[in-house]
Parts: structure tokens; sequence; C-alpha cells
């Protein structure tokens, strides 16, 4: 995707060929800042605090970090720190422990001399298959926002509401959920899209509404609560979300606050998808209110909130009274019989073990196995 007119990635190599450049997401929507990752433990870091987000992105992020650890010491035993210390920063996002399984199965056969070649190939392998798959999805994904169009009246738009962030900075390109309202836009179909501002981080107000914006998309920033008054009042005609880790019988994980969206959506009769790529369902649970583990996060992102100050710093300021105990549970699930249909890389199916498995036979046998 393109800012002030060039082409970015979320993550590429240096100059020097080596290290990893990202785009710092907490400085984002007020600075548009990189920063160069050397280590295992840098990379650890941006996924624990969020310089990177988004579950395709952690994984391509925890991947580069085994490569960086590999041209740091690659014998055995530094691999397995490294896998373990990436694969502790976030337990959520399903992506994480995938990349990282596949960078284990690539490196762990070889002799310690050839890793450091063959991890930074495998992690440029996982980025431009996560960009494939994202792009894929926006081409499953456009046909129900096309039929949602021509319906209306000739120049209205096709009104869809998103929460959270899970557009091209939350991948490495294109993103998911924002990939076929892209998509649309291109294609010169109106869309308008509701942007929640996903309290407590407001990766919507900052991140959604920063990229649709930079791409041109019509969009108005909403509260977390306002997307059901919409649905009531017949302004939305579809939900698109992303998801960090989706069950094999169809249940998703996704940033706190979808669960609610799902349920104005369906007491509505407004469609609700969840756009996803394959790597982001774990065939080894089938019940998500069960078996997902759900992160806390700290309390300081509910009793602060961080914005531009008149003077142009960016500053954090508490919003909380002070004494009062603070919740922070990161992401909710939505079970499955809420969700109208799973957009994937192979076409959309329904939310149900049946649906998935049919989209991937090899998959969810392999899973199986």
């Amino acid at each position: 995707m393109k800012i002030n007119g060039q082409h970015y990635r979320t993550i590429w190599l240096a100059q020097d060929g080596w290290r990893v450049v990202v785009i710092d997401q907490t400085r984002l929507p007020f600075r548009f800042e990189t920063v160069a990752l050397g280590s295992a433990e840098q990379a650890a870091d941006a996924i624990r605090n969020m310089v990177v987000r988004g579950a395709p992105l952690i994984g391509a992020t925890a991947a580069y970090g085994v490569a960086l650890a590999m041209r740091a010491d690659a014998s055995d035993t530094a691999l397995d720190v490294a896998l373990a210390l990436l694969g502790a920063t976030r337990p959520t996002a399903v992506n994480l422990r995938w990349a990282l399984a596949r960078m284990r199965r690539v490196l762990a056969p070889l002799a310690p001399a050839a890793r450091v070649e063959a991890a930074y190939g495998e992690a440029a392998a996982i980025c431009d298959e996560d960009v494939a798959l994202c792009r894929a999805i926006g081409g499953h994904g456009l046909p129900l926002v096309r039929e949602i169009a021509a319906r209306k009246p000739a120049g209205q738009p096709v009104n869809i509401l998103t929460h959270c962030n899970a557009g091209w900075i939350a991948t490495v390109d294109w993103g998911t959920a924002l990939a076929p309202i892209y998509l649309a836009h291109d294609a010169g179909i109106p869309v308008h899209v509701w942007v929640d501002e996903t309290r407590p981080r407001n990766q919507g107000a900052a991140l959604t509404a920063y990229e649709l914006g930079a791409h041109g998309v019509p969009h108005t920033v909403i509260t977390d609560n306002a997307g059901g008054h919409l649905m009531q009042r017949g302004q939305v005609d579809l939900v698109i979300v992303g998801t960090d880790r989706t069950t094999a019988s169809g249940d998703v994980a996704n940033k706190i606050g979808t669960y609610l969206k799902a349920l104005a959506a369906h007491d509505n009769g407004v469609p609700f998808y969840v756009a996803l790529p394959s790597p982001t369902i774990d065939w080894s649970i089938r019940d998500g209110l069960r078996d997902i583990p759900i992160e806390e996060r700290a309390g300081r992102e509910v009793t602060h909130l961080a914005g531009l100050a008149e003077d142009g710093e960016v500053r954090a300021v508490r919003v909380v009274a002070p004494g009062s105990a603070v919740a922070n549970p990161a992401f909710d699930v939505t079970p499955a019989r809420l969700v109208t249909g799973l957009i994937t890389e192979r076409g959309v199916c329904a939310a149900s073990s049946e649906g998935l498995a049919g989209l991937f036979p090899d998959l969810a046998c392999g899973a199986a196995a």
C-alpha cells in the first residue's frame, strides 16, 4: 500500500541486508517512523510492546526474529532460546506459533553453518506468502461488496463497519478485513467505512482511519458503542472484521468488543464476516471459549490515553479515577453461530467444521493426523 505516494510493506530488510525494519505503530497516526531491529530480543520487544501488531505481521516479525538470532548464534541451544523467547511475547495470535513452528521445521535439520541463509530465506517467504494470501482474501471478499452495491440505489455507498485494525498495517500488505474494501474502492464501487475507535489502544481511530485516509477511502470514526445504534437504523450494510485465532469449528478470537458487534449484527440481520488467512486457523482446538488463551494487558492502556497536544507533542493523560481497579482483556471470542461466513484465501465458507474442512482438506487432515 502507499503512504504519501510511496509503496510500503510493513516489514523489510535494511540496506545493510541483515537488520529488519518495521513501521513503529505506536507512533501512528501522528508520526510515521521506522525502527531497525538488530536482535531477537529487539524483535520480541517490538511484538510485546505492539510496535508491530496484527496476527500476520506478528508471525512475520517473529520469523525474522529467529533469523536475527541465527545471525548471532546458529547453535541448537540458541535456536531453542530464540523460539521460546519469541513464542512467549503474545499468547492469543496463533500466527506467532505457526511461524515459529515453520522456522523450527526448516532450521532444526540443518547444520548451524547453513541456518542463517535459510532463516532469512524462510522469513522472506513467509512475508511474500502473506501478501499473496491477503490479496486473495480481497479478491474473494470483493463479490460480497459488489452484490450489496448492486442492490442499492445508484451512487449510494456500501456502508461497511469494521473493528480494530485488520488492514495492511496489521499484515505485510493488503490486510485481511480491509482487503475487499480496498479492491472495491479501486474498482469504482462506492464504499464508506464505519471505523470503530477500538478502545483501549484505539487501533481503529489511529491505524484503520490512517490507512483508509492514505488510500482515499471514505470513512467515519465512531465510538465503540455506536455500532449497534447504526445497525438499528439501517446504516450498516456489512460488517467485516479480522481475527487473531480461528478454531477448527469456526469460533473466532478478535480484538475485545468484536463479540458485541456480532451480537448487534445478528439482532439486526446485518451480515457479519470474518476475514483470515489460513495460518490464523488453529486446527488443534474446537471450543474457542474454552481453549483460546485471552491476553490480559497492562491496566495503563485503560487508565491513560495518548494524543497529540496543541503544541504538537504526543502526550499521555489519565482518564480513570485514581485508585480504581482496572481490567484489560485484549480479545474476546465470537461463537461460530454469530458469523455469517469466513473470507479466506481459498474462498468464502461457513464458520463451521464442515466449511473450513471443505476449503482446507489438506490442512484439516494434517491437523487430525
